[in-house]
């Protein structure tokens, strides 16, 4: 037997073990993985609305095309619409949702977050699942100091000030991180636009 060909075998033989390695790696690993991912969400729901009992996903797959729509009308062509729980109040009755939107608009990256919204579209919080900007300045954005000026505040949609806030729905900037901050602010009015949708055409109801 030639040299090549023992080496290309040897090399086939050294690619199958390493495949069957990772697969069982992949096998070991989806379940916690898929379990810590789980607890995240449920966590971020609570985080963004504290007052609710439960949580109940929403099988929106197939209204992907009206949130699109909805979303590209409003202006937020940058921003999607990934999941909608359903936040229940002791009773099982519906007190608003939770929605998870995704910003393609971040300085590092992909921006995700929950937020929480009441039936009166009240906002009651955002929390960051996925965020990779600058560190000591967009990173500034998973701060309870930025994030709480999105707590409790009863607007049809946010806007964002250098020189500080001073109107209803409006919030400071984060220093030297502009386009995190838009980022963020143009995430959350296209969930409260999606939660339009949601309350005005009985999405997933």
């Amino acid at each position: 037997m030639s040299k090549i060909l023992k080496d290309a075998l040897a090399l086939t033989a050294i690619t199958v073990v390493i495949g069957l390695l990772l697969g069982v790696v992949y096998e070991v690993t989806k379940d916690p993985i898929a379990q810590q991912e789980l607890k995240a969400k449920q966590e971020a729901c609570e985080e963004v609305f504290p007052d609710a009992e439960s949580f109940e996903s929403v099988d929106i797959s197939g209204d992907t095309e009206t949130f699109r729509s909805a979303l590209d009308e409003a202006g937020y062509t940058q921003d999607s619409i990934d999941e909608v729980y359903q936040a229940l109040d002791a009773s099982g009755e519906l007190a608003g949702y939770v929605i998870t939107v995704t910003s393609s608009e971040g300085y590092g990256g992909d921006i995700q977050f929950s937020m929480g919204v009441g039936m009166d579209g009240t906002t009651y919080g955002i929390s960051f699942l996925s965020i990779d900007e600058t560190a000591g300045l967009g990173m500034n954005a998973n701060t309870d100091a930025f994030k709480s000026q999105f707590e409790d505040q009863n607007v049809s949609e946010f806007s964002y000030s250098k020189t500080g806030a001073a109107a209803e729905g409006e919030i400071d900037a984060l220093s030297g991180a502009t386009i995190t901050t838009n980022a963020v602010t143009n995430g959350v009015n296209a969930g409260l636009c999606a939660f339009r949708v949601l309350s005005e055409g009985g999405i997933g109801g």
